[in-house]
């Protein structure tokens, strides 16, 4: 809708020429690929001052005022809503087409919408979501503004029905599409997080990722496309170990996404030698793990098959071992991790050995202590740090004397800052520094369980009880995940990440940031003076644009429109890279066309 003058000439009967100029409210819709207009109403019972004041809001300021201010005295302003952020948010779902991945229309399927865009701009608890979508358009247009736990519920269970039809599409796109995959790679990591309360169902106690020592915990796993494009997740009790986690990943591959041909990349804690038994019986499926610092210390043993002396220039080279038939070893040594460990090392050792010094030789009583006591107070010094492999200690005549192992210290020198990566691919299928290319790809799935777990989605700690609703609770953070992770790579000229994925300059070393993105750091603006931000914080800049009503006083009555506010250059540069223009209101039609 929008407001058009039109002009026209008279010449009266004296050959004066008159102009004249009329103002219509038109409203313009496409209907069978044709434009159709309608004229709503004449404007020229307003004063021109109005009509300016309409125009400059329908028009986007296409026409300046000329007949008074732009926001005239009888021109009310109403509260306005959060925009800018939800509608992004929603174009690039809609691009992804995970609407249509859920289902049909339905309450169910707008409330899971609703709450996967509240992850990705507002995360925070689900009950606490109805008063944020009070505020935004999201709510507004989708009907969310007075939802109670129950529904919430209720939908979270239609979901949950639906898991695997939507992990079916995700996989379908990401996965098994040959453009976006040509090389059927799968990535699979696992993690932990902890959960509030006593009596939830999976919550058991182990190995904490997140430190949280004594906490009963779930893990959860993701099944990644390349890039870390998450288009799966598992959730098992918190003491699962990550090579019986691994079995869910390949049932996924084979029995629910239907891939004949696929290449399983897993950390060394995954791919174990009971795993790759599992994947042999399975005709299409290979792998790329890693081997633990046990198995790499075997290896470089003397005369070994993995000895220093045999890296090249460029960190890694291929061997063979009978210990893993059938797969071809690539190691890569890091010379900066192999400093980087043995600094560690040596602080570890001098701190022990510290605290062995301090260890008081008389009880308060000042009488000696025993040998058993000593003894005791030793052990717990040095498993304190984990650093008994590293020293010697032992009680003498009621004296402690402490020293480094070299012996020990030497082995561990020896494989500093190697990575030993097993494959059942042969060096023809892909070369040794493609291979480790492609096991450094699991850095990406961290990068996703540090984007769930912390500020960005806030899936910690979980709170639901049932099994079920922590499975569905995180189905909702991976499609806020798969929309989160597709609007960062769109936005990467907007904020301080390398536009450019970083190549390291040998494959085992590290990425280092281009000049590019630290030019970028540094000026925190680009060239056209646009503004730079982190991702979180270009979401809170586009959530200032927003939509208000406005109304009119007339002779006729009182003239309502709503209207977005014009976005400022980076905000409209925001959806320029996503390709979307910003929509006047939150819709499915709208956002597929």
């Amino acid at each position: 809708m929008r407001v058009v003058r039109i002009n026209h000439d008279h010449t009266t009967k004296g050959g004066e020429v008159r102009h004249y100029q009329s103002a219509l409210l038109r409203q313009a819709w496409k209907q069978d690929g044709k434009v159709k207009r309608h004229t709503v109403a004449s404007l020229a019972g307003l004063p021109p001052a109005q009509v300016d004041a309409l125009e400059a809001v329908l028009n986007r300021g296409a026409r300046p005022c000329q007949h008074g201010p732009a926001d005239p005295p009888d021109a009310e302003l109403g509260p306005g809503l959060a925009h800018g952020a939800v509608a992004a948010a929603w174009a690039m779902a809609c691009k992804l087409q995970i609407p249509g991945m859920l289902g049909g229309p339905s309450r169910e399927r707008d409330l899971i919408m609703g709450l996967a865009i509240a992850r990705v701009c507002h995360p925070g608890s689900k009950i606490a979501r109805a008063s944020w979508w009070a505020d935004t358009t999201l709510g507004e247009d989708l009907a969310l503004g007075q939802v109670g736990e129950d529904e919430i519920c209720r939908a979270m269970d239609w979901l949950g029905e639906r898991q695997d039809a939507v992990e079916g599409a995700l996989a379908a796109r990401f996965l098994k599409d040959p453009r976006a995959n040509p090389a059927k790679l799968v990535f699979y990591d696992l993690t932990s997080t902890w959960v509030e309360g006593s009596k939830r169902e999976l919550a058991e106690r182990g190995y904490s990722r997140d430190k949280k020592k004594g906490r009963k915990q779930i893990e959860f796993a993701l099944v990644c496309a390349p890039g870390g494009i998450p288009v799966g997740v598992r959730v098992f009790p918190g003491n699962t170990a990550g090579p019986d986690a691994f079995k869910s990943a390949i049932t996924a591959v084979k029995d629910q996404h239907k891939m004949d041909v696929a290449i399983m990349a897993g950390d060394r804690g995954m791919v174990t030698g009971a795993r790759i038994e599992d994947l042999r019986e399975r005709d299409g499926l290979g792998w790329v793990g890693a081997l633990d610092r046990p198995q790499v210390a075997a290896l470089a043993e003397d005369r070994g098959p993995l000895q220093p002396s045999l890296f090249d220039q460029t960190g890694l080279f291929r061997f063979a071992s009978p210990d893993y038939p059938g797969e071809m070893l690539v190691a890569c040594r890091n010379p900066f991790n192999a400093e980087a460990s043995k600094a560690r090392r040596e602080d570890l050792i001098k701190a022990t050995l510290e605290d062995l010094a301090k260890i008081p030789l008389k009880g308060r009583d000042r009488k000696p202590k025993t040998t058993a006591q000593l003894e005791r107070a030793v052990g717990a010094a040095v498993n304190r740090r984990e650093a008994g492999k590293f020293i010697n200690a032992e009680v003498l005549d009621g004296k402690i004397a402490a020293a480094a192992n070299p012996e020990a210290v030497a082995k561990a020198e020896r494989v500093d800052g190697i990575h030993a990566i097993r494959t059942s691919l042969t060096e023809d299928q892909m070369a040794p520094q493609d291979v480790v290319r492609v096991h450094r790809q699991l850095s990406r799935v961290e990068a996703d369980f540090k984007m769930l777990k912390s500020v960005d989605m806030q899936a910690r700690p979980v709170r639901h009880w049932l099994a079920g609703r922590v499975r569905e609770h995180l189905l909702i953070c991976l499609l806020a995940a798969v929309i989160a992770w597709h609007l960062r790579e769109a936005w990467k000229p907007l904020t301080f990440q390398d536009e450019e994925d970083p190549e390291p300059t040998t494959p085992s070393r590290p990425a280092q940031r281009s000049e590019a993105a630290d030019v970028k750091a540094s000026r925190r603006r680009r060239a056209d003076g646009i503004g730079l931000r982190s991702f979180g914080e270009l979401l809170d800049h586009l959530g200032l644009m927003t939509r208000n009503p406005i109304a009119f006083a007339t002779a006729a009555g009182t003239v309502a429109v709503v209207r977005v506010s014009a976005p400022t250059a980076d905000q409209a540069e925001a959806f320029r890279l996503i390709g979307a223009k910003v929509p006047p209101k939150i819709s499915y039609q709208r956002a597929r066309s």
